[in-house]
């Protein structure tokens, strides 16, 4: 079947269209975590309108006043519920900095909404362009693999908000697509044999959202740590003086439990994606298992996240060290995806770099 050279050019042109769209979402995402560290300053504390200090006078001097007899502050009216004194003055800056940066966090959520249907159209014409799924090298693993890391960040944000992540997440789609189109470009052209199977379509997609969940749950990881060393600094009494966004968002314990969760669904579907890839194997190959670095380094990311949840469901392994064992699977999984792929050869050489 010959490639659709218009379709694989509509493919590309979406591409930068996500591209600059996912920027857009980049900026936007960044104003909101900034409000939310401008709306977690204290507010100053106003004195109330028209209230004079009063002069420091030694005591015994002429005209200073015992403790007992100065006159106590400003007693409220019950009638209106109002103070008796003027405190607009004094109001919540953490309440107008909320309302200044609240159409932020909204905007960068549109915008990665339309950067995500143009990067689906952009993969789906891609496919279409050849006849088959577009996954067949290294640039096409990268443009699938991200649009399913945005539609996995999208979907758990239905259930819970969790803006404070976008940052997090749309920057890495965005390098992992500017990685693609500059490096790892390859044309639309037909799948390799060992490729045409339907095992393509089964393994490799659960491939992807398995490697989607662990990517949301790394970013967790990470903020987790430096939240908790916020906290472990605030309560030695060093409060820390910058990344003021980070007083706006959940607590460690909290971080560290959202990790967990999104980890122990991405592990079975790690598993599946070994088992399919065994099965796979037999079929295209003959043995289910052939040493080759692929399958070896897909067996070590299901060791490592193995480990990491034994060690947190029994071990009572939580907190810190969690959360480096967990880094260290996603570290796996990064080698086994850019190095692996590109740099070994074995039955999976397939990148087309």
């Amino acid at each position: 079947m010959a490639v659709e050279e218009t379709l694989a050019s509509t493919s590309n042109l979406l591409v930068y269209s996500a591209m600059t769209v996912y920027t857009a979402a980049l900026g936007a995402f960044a104003l909101d975590l900034a409000g939310r560290g401008a709306a977690a300053r204290p507010a100053p504390v106003a004195a109330p309108r028209g209230a004079v200090r009063p002069a420091v006078v030694p005591p015994g001097a002429a005209g200073a006043v015992d403790v007992q007899d100065r006159p106590s502050a400003p007693a409220r009216d019950d009638t209106d519920g109002a103070p008796a004194w003027d405190d607009t003055d004094g109001a919540d800056a953490g309440a107008v900095t909320r309302r200044r940066w609240a159409n932020a966090g909204g905007i960068a959520v549109s915008l990665t909404w339309l950067a995500f249907l143009l990067h689906l159209g952009a993969v789906v014409t891609r496919g279409v362009s050849a006849g088959r799924a577009p996954w067949g090298n290294m640039y096409e693993f990268c443009t699938a693999g991200a649009v399913v890391v945005t539609g996995a960040f999208l979907v758990v944000l239905q259930r819970r908000d969790i803006r404070y992540l976008g940052t997090f997440v749309v920057g890495p789609v965005l390098l992992t697509l500017g990685l693609a189109v500059t490096v790892l470009y390859t044309p639309s052209a037909q799948l390799v044999p060992a490729l045409q199977s339907y095992w393509l379509l089964i393994h490799v997609t659960v491939a992807f959202v398995a490697s989607a969940l662990f990517t949301l749950g790394f970013s967790t990881s990470v903020l987790q740590l430096v939240q908790g060393r916020r906290e472990a600094a605030r309560a030695a009494g060093r409060p820390p003086a910058r990344g003021r966004f980070m007083d706006a968002l959940p607590s460690s314990v909290e971080l560290e439990r959202s990790a967990y969760r999104l980890h122990v669904v991405a592990f079975p579907l790690w598993t599946f994606t070994v088992i399919a890839g065994a099965i796979w194997a037999e079929h295209a190959w003959g043995r289910y298992w052939n040493w080759d670095p692929k399958e070896v380094w897909s067996f070590i990311i299901w060791v490592v996240y193995a480990g990491y949840l034994h060690a947190r469901s029994t071990r009572g392994w939580d907190g810190r060290r969690a959360a480096w064992f967990a880094i260290a699977g996603y570290a796996c999984l990064l080698f086994n995806f850019l190095v692996v792929n590109v740099f070994f050869v074995g039955f999976h050489s397939y990148s087309g770099v």
